[in-house]
């Protein structure tokens, strides 16, 4: 291995220890971890801030996945042969529960739809694939803002804007932080007809290898039909379907 490969495999390791953890990481604690000289590391942390896979984290003495990074691993997630065995699992489960399900990721301050099964009943909510939606009225959203770490989650709340999809929306900051410790303490996320008035949802982590949230599967209805206790009957099953997508993603 000459020194040119040597170097991108340094600047791989260094992504790879950005991507383990949810809080801003010093250069101290990176050259610690890596083993790397300041010097060395200081100019493969400004390649990869030029490049847009890492940026440092606003008001914060640290590092943090960047944009770039992101969307490489939102195209990890969207490969062909994960998106075939996520819709496996999420088909699976829609025939377990009788309602629609879903797969989501964070994508800069909104969740992005990567698949989804809808309910065979006729009074359902459509959602395409690829389609945003917020992160503090919604089930994924709320359940991934709950297990943020503490320095990341008051970032990004300081940055989104808490508007009102219906009159249930949780509008009020203190609220809306109450909310999301009830959240990361049962690590589900809850719904309650904050985003579509009418429709409730539950949301379950979807985990990688080194147990880091990286994705949210969830399953809503129409009050008409079901109940949120309903729902909450079925997190046992969404955590089973969960599971079976962590380990579909450390085959990708």
């Amino acid at each position: 291995m000459d020194d040119s490969d040597t170097r991108y495999l340094r600047e791989l390791c260094v992504l790879e220890q950005l991507a383990r953890t949810q809080h801003p990481q010093t250069l101290s604690q990176l050259a610690h971890r890596l083993e790397l000289p300041k010097t060395s590391l200081m100019r493969i942390l400004a390649t990869l801030v030029e490049a847009g896979f890492v940026v440092k984290a606003p008001g914060e003495r640290g590092f943090v996945p960047g944009p770039r990074m992101t969307r490489l691993a939102l195209s990890v997630l969207g490969t062909p042969h994960f998106s075939r065995t996520s819709r496996a699992i999420l088909a699976r489960l829609v025939d377990a529960t009788g309602e629609s399900c879903n797969l989501t990721a964070l994508e800069g301050d909104s969740m992005r739809y990567l698949e989804r099964v809808e309910t065979r009943q006729p009074l359902r909510l459509s959602m395409d694939v690829g389609s945003h939606v917020p992160l503090h009225c919604t089930a994924t959203g709320k359940l991934m803002l709950a297990l943020m770490d503490a320095p990341l989650r008051k970032q990004t709340l300081d940055r989104i804007s808490l508007a009102a999809y219906t009159p249930r929306t949780l509008t009020d900051r203190a609220a809306l932080e109450q909310d999301l410790a009830v959240i990361r303490q049962r690590r589900v996320g809850i719904d309650r007809e904050e985003f579509v008035l009418g429709m409730v949802a539950v949301a379950v982590p979807v985990l990688d290898d080194k147990g880091q949230t990286i994705a949210a599967l969830a399953s809503h209805g129409p009050t008409a039909r079901v109940s949120l206790d309903f729902l909450l009957e079925q997190v046992s099953k969404m955590r089973e379907a969960a599971t079976d997508m962590s380990k579909a993603l450390s085959k990708v």
